[in-house]
């Protein structure tokens, strides 16, 4: 005799019944309008004009960008009326259009789980490559470079050299979204162990090694990323415009037009002007002792002018051509007692260590961190990588 079982429930999808709903999924593409999407759906122009008022004040229909998603929850009848329409910006929010008889736009935010991880493994090739290939992200290798700009040049691990790393990660739903702050980090290279224990001494988060010694200079190394040193600090050198021998007391760093431009270190803006060798600068007194000056930007960067505070890794302007230049780049100029010297030969004082009342809490934190690196296997990481690449289908021929 047959036994009659409970349906299962519909689903709920974006917190909206749909058992009585069919759910189409699509990515908006390029050229698309709101018109002829929900055209598609029986939905008219005159009821999208007004859907695209109502909108206006919560996220405008007009922000819709290509390759975004979104779900439309149709009506089971023969012309599949659209009743809900939902776009998703971004990864932690989501816009629900319900297009019933009471037009109604609600801009909702997903909960953003922060979960701490951990991973290990063995350099193969780059370390950018390593990381990747063990589950981490292209911004865990970026906060590596930052870090240990100062102690390790991270081009220079070798295959063997180990890495180990407590970082924190933002999840939905348990999907990774993104990879936040490093807690802890560790690189074992040939032979030479190096902690980054992570502490915030009420300015932010600094990194210090076993020692409680901080990782950093009281300057920034650079003040440009993803930038190529293009000439060099020299008393004697042709210049591109002028066509003549003669000093360039600076550093140029190439790098596309609109590059953020940052502080190396806190300071005072006492100069944000333009001239007509320099074209768009920035000068900074950090102390008593040292000064540098940004030239050639596009152009300042919010708020920046004669007189204004600012802190170490702060956009203070943006890449450009201004003034003598024959292309995009920084020239990068660095005062000592009054004196240009050559900011990438100068020697320059560390941070402050881990101070006095901090140091009970660092040690808790030393010993948690270690601790947890020690329990970390590389072999185990290197067998379960193996495994997985392994078990991956062959591409068919």
């Amino acid at each position: 005799m047959p036994v009659a079982r409970e349906a299962p429930p519909a689903p709920v999808v974006f917190g909206i019944a749909t058992d009585s709903l069919e759910i189409v999924e699509g990515v908006v593409e390029s050229g698309e309008t709101i018109s002829t999407l929900l055209g598609d759906y029986n939905i008219g122009l005159t009821q999208v004009h007004d859907l695209s008022q109502k909108a206006n004040d919560v996220f405008s229909l007009r922000k819709m960008r290509a390759k975004r998603p979104y779900t439309l929850l149709c009506a089971r009848d023969g012309a599949r009326t659209a009743r809900y329409f939902i776009y998703e910006p971004n990864e932690t929010q989501y816009v629900i259009y319900d297009l019933r008889d009471s037009l109604a736009v609600t801009l909702c935010q997903r909960e953003v789980d922060i979960v701490e991880r951990e991973l290990v493994g063995e350099i193969h090739g780059s370390l950018y490559k390593s990381i990747l290939d063990a589950g981490g992200s292209a911004g865990l290798v970026d906060q590596l470079a930052d870090i240990y700009a100062w102690r390790l040049d991270l081009n220079h691990v070798q295959p063997g050299d180990t890495f180990k790393l407590i970082f924190e990660s933002k999840q939905i739903e348990g999907k990774t979204i993104a990879d936040g702050k490093l807690k802890g980090a560790y690189i074992l290279h040939q032979g030479k162990p190096l902690y980054a224990i992570a502490l915030d001494q009420g300015k932010g988060v600094s990194y210090f090694d076993q020692e409680g010694k901080s990782f950093k200079k009281a300057f920034l190394k650079e003040p440009v990323e993803f930038s190529r040193i293009s000439s060099r600090y020299t008393k004697r050198r042709f210049h591109p415009v002028q066509r003549r021998y003669k000093p360039h007391l600076g550093t140029d760093f190439a790098a596309r037009r609109g590059t953020p431009i940052r502080t190396v270190g806190d300071g005072v803006v006492v100069e944000a002007t333009r001239t007509r060798g320099n074209g768009n600068y920035v000068k900074i007194r950090h102390d008593k002792t040292y000064t540098t000056q940004y030239l050639h930007m596009s152009k300042f960067a919010k708020g920046i002018r004669r007189g204004v505070r600012v802190t170490m890794g702060q956009t203070i302007g943006y890449v450009g051509s201004t003034g003598l230049s024959t292309g995009p780049h920084l020239c990068y100029r660095f005062w000592k007692n009054g004196r240009q010297v050559d900011a990438l030969k100068v020697k320059l004082p560390l941070a402050e260590p881990v101070r006095e009342e901090f140091q009970d809490v660092f040690l808790a934190r030393k010993d948690s961190i270690i601790g947890r690196m020690e329990a970390m296997d590389v072999n185990q990481a290197k067998t379960e990588m193996l495994a997985a690449q392994d078990a991956e289908p062959e591409n068919s021929i």
